[in-house]
């Protein structure tokens, strides 16, 4: 997300509640606007250009001018949208969240929930890994405090205030699957919400509660003490890892859902899971690794658990904020996506980074503490039965994903800022170059804009590739052109226009929305959507995110399609942290061939301007 973020402390008066701050707030924060259609539609003819040939562009300039002329089908659809949002707190969130989200079936794992690699920490043992679990457990119980009472400053960019209502949702929240679409429950509230967290260790689940009676948080030493007994009480792998359901299809793991809940034990620990404030990982060690192939190992360990052999079954992929500690170090957050996006979940870690680096002074009352509660289940034929689908279509998943994670250290966002260019978008420019050197094509590829300027906003897609990107792209590699290539690039880089779709005049969100008011008319579905030009537009070879941190972290996420690619990549001062997923199942993409490709064609774009002799 381009534009500098900053943060006001905000100082909470008796006679504020958190409630009445957050709403002072919320009215502060602009109503997110409707783009003009006309803008939209020749916008949308733009990014078609590079992706179609002219005979089927000229197709579709008709099938669009059609649908947006006076009077049409276009301007009827934009009218109801503009009604929408005069009568709605944000015109296109629920929608999105309930089209990009909760009704996608596909299984959380790999293809939804984003996971957060941190570095490393200094410790080589599970005895580290309980202090350091206890720290980052009060840091985020610590951040969650400043939540509730409403001592959270407020985000700013640009001068703007930035929206902070995703992050009450954070905590005390789940999905819930169903057999056509999924819901979301936040059982959350400052004052008397739910006071434990989930502890997974050796697939078993115990409910630890982490406020004391009076209602202050345990300290360091009180929650270390309680992860010490969850850990003498689960010694053993439990034979039934109950958390790969929740890896499951989503129809499939609806149903299962419903066949788990008939019995009341499993009910009352299914209940406490989803409600629980968040779940904590204590992942047993995995098998050792060359330092090459480490954080591409780590990656995967939090994005998936790495099999029914290994941690996944200490997940519940369903919850929406999972830390994950290993005892060799590792550790880092996997978060469900319906409710939780990027930019909160950075600020989350910022804070925890940050507390993880005090000391701890606070001494532990004498009050002795109950013991943590085992979470049981009660396992008939049926439910073994799912257990045994979800553990071979867990497996199957994870050896389909192909993940490769590097560190490209030739030079970093200070390097790009010196020749006075974006480096989110001279990344992009490279990516797209990595793509037409191993595809010998380009193709629709979506970056995440954040719309946090707004009301309720949540994200739009910068698209790529430009006009400009491809004349750069087929440029480079063609010794005939005479042209300078460092304009071309220039060009290229500067086309690739953020400020768009973060002043919410992107244009993804807008067509969706036409197309989705369409539906709610009962109307068929217009043609503009039917067309084969918006079917390749939307199919999304590159997925790309940007990690909004000050840390070597590294984000990882799975393809959006079969047969293409996901890449976030991390720019810091004098280096990048880039991951690549792909799908081994599809013979043509490679990540591992991605991966060095972009390192050269990052390599070659640095010699345009510092030329090796």
């Amino acid at each position: 997300m381009s534009g500098i973020l900053c943060r006001t402390k905000l100082t909470e008066h008796a006679c504020h509640s958190p409630a009445a701050l957050r709403k002072a707030h919320s009215s502060s924060v602009r109503p997110q606007p409707v783009p003009p259609l006309l803008q939209t539609l020749q916008r949308y003819l733009t990014a078609l250009e590079p992706l179609l040939p002219p005979e089927e562009l000229e197709h579709t300039r008709g099938i669009v001018q059609k649908f947006g002329c006076p009077g049409g089908l276009g301007e009827n659809l934009q009218r109801e949208l503009i009604k929408r949002a005069k009568h709605s707190h944000n015109w296109i969130s629920d929608w999105w969240v309930q089209w990009a989200y909760l009704e996608c079936r596909q299984p959380l794992a790999v293809h939804s929930n984003p996971a957060i690699s941190l570095p490393k920490r200094d410790f080589t043992d599970w005895r580290g890994q309980l202090v350091f679990a206890s720290k980052l457990i009060a840091g985020v119980l610590d951040f969650k405090a400043q939540v509730d009472s409403g001592r959270l400053g407020v985000e700013y960019i640009r001068g703007q205030p930035l929206c902070m209502e995703l992050f009450p949702q954070l905590f005390s929240s789940c999905r819930i699957p169903g057999p056509k679409h999924d819901h979301v429950i936040h059982y959350g509230r400052p004052r008397r919400g739910p006071a434990h967290i989930t502890v997974v260790r050796n697939y078993q689940f115990f409910q630890l509660d982490v406020y004391n009676s009076d209602g202050t948080p345990l300290t360091e030493s009180q929650i270390h003490a309680q992860l010490l007994r969850i850990r003498s009480q689960s010694w053993k792998t439990d034979k039934q890892p109950m958390g790969i359901l929740t890896s499951e299809h989503r129809h499939t793991w609806g149903q299962a859902y419903t066949r788990l809940l008939r019995d009341k034990i499993n009910k009352e620990s299914v209940r406490l899971i989803e409600k629980s404030i968040f779940t904590l990982c204590l992942d047993s060690p995995v098998m050792r690794i060359s330092d090459e192939k480490y954080s591409s190992r780590m990656a995967a360990q939090i994005l998936h658990g790495g099999g029914t052999f290994s941690n996944s079954g200490n997940r519940w992929f369903d919850k929406t904020l999972q830390f994950v500690v290993g005892e060799d170090g590792s550790w880092g957050l996997l978060y469900e996506h319906a409710t939780a996006e990027g930019p909160p979940i950075a600020t989350l870690l910022d804070h925890v980074l940050d507390y993880c680096k005090k000391p701890d002074r606070m001494r532990a009352p004498l009050i002795p503490l109950p013991m943590p509660k085992k979470l049981y289940f009660y396992i008939n034929s049926e439910i073994k039965w799912d257990l045994e689908m979800a553990k071979q279509n867990l497996d199957i998943l994870i050896n389909d994903l192909d993940i490769k994670c590097f560190n490209f250290q030739r030079f970093g966002k200070d390097f790009v800022k010196q020749l006075k260019l974006s480096p989110n978008s001279f990344i992009q420019v490279a990516i797209q170059l990595a793509y037409y050197r191993v595809h010998s094509e380009v193709c629709a590829a979506c970056d995440i804009a954040s719309l946090r300027m707004f009301r309720g906003g949540r994200t739009d897609y910068i698209r790529s590739p430009t006009n400009q990107m491809l004349s750069f792209i087929r440029a480079f590699d063609d010794d005939a052109v005479s042209v300078t290539k460092v304009q071309l690039l220039r060009e290229a880089v500067d086309a690739v226009i953020f400020d768009q779709s973060l002043m919410g005049q992107g244009i993804d969100r807008h067509l969706l929305g036409l197309k989705l008011q369409a539906i709610e008319e009962g109307l068929s579905v217009p043609r503009i959507f039917m067309d084969t030009a918006y079917g390749l537009a939307t199919h999304w070879k590159l997925r790309t995110g940007q990690v909004p941190a000050n840390t070597d972290s590294v984000m990882c996420f799975g393809p959006l399609v079969p047969d293409g690619y996901a890449v976030c990549y991390n720019p810091q001062q004098d280096h990048v942290h880039f991951s690549i997923t792909a799908f081994n199942c599809c013979e043509e993409t490679n990540a591992e061939k991605l991966a060095l490709t972009l390192e050269r064609s990052l390599h070659d774009l640095q010699e345009l301007f510092q030329p090796t002799v």
